[in-house]
């Protein structure tokens, strides 16, 4: 019984999608592992790395507090969204969905291989919490709820 609805979940996830305009939202810049890890080296404030894909559905249920807690922390910490192997047009559907002005800076890694190459895995959604040096702090693996994710503030903050 549950196998049939899941075909039924994504047609409609995937209808109420279409209608979304993404024509204010740009396409993600492509990078890779060492230009992420630049950032990371020349950061001077926290950063919160969240991977996420537009057909992940515990990612649609993570995206309001995230986009919560990038507006209450602007200038304090940067969000960046690393969207996986998704397309352009699934990506820029799920950032006018979810993201429409979060200050949340959006890249794209279409082979999915970042992730791992930071210490993650391929599930999604993925968050890394970086400290002001760039030094990892924690990586939560799977839907971040809002105690973890004010905790794992307050501690790259803190450092």
């Amino acid at each position: 019984m549950r196998s049939r609805w899941i075909p039924a979940l994504v047609l409609l996830v995937a209808a109420c999608s279409a209608d979304i305009d993404i024509s204010a939202v740009p396409e993600l810049p492509v990078t890779s592992t060492a230009e992420l890890q630049e950032m990371l080296a020349t950061t001077t404030t926290p950063v919160v790395v969240n991977v996420w894909a537009s057909w992940c559905v515990p990612c649609r249920s993570e995206a309001p507090l995230l986009e919560r807690a990038a507006v209450t922390t602007v200038g304090e910490v940067r969000f960046i969204g690393l969207n996986v192997r998704d397309d352009q047009t699934g990506a820029r559907r799920f950032i006018a969905e979810f993201f429409p002005m979060a200050p949340i800076e959006h890249l794209a890694d279409p082979g999915g291989t970042i992730p791992i190459d930071l210490g993650g895995n391929r599930g999604v959604p993925l968050t890394f919490f970086y400290d002001r040096n760039g030094e990892l702090v924690e990586l939560h693996s799977g839907v971040i709820d809002e105690r973890t994710l004010a905790l794992q503030i307050d501690e790259i903050l803190r450092r």
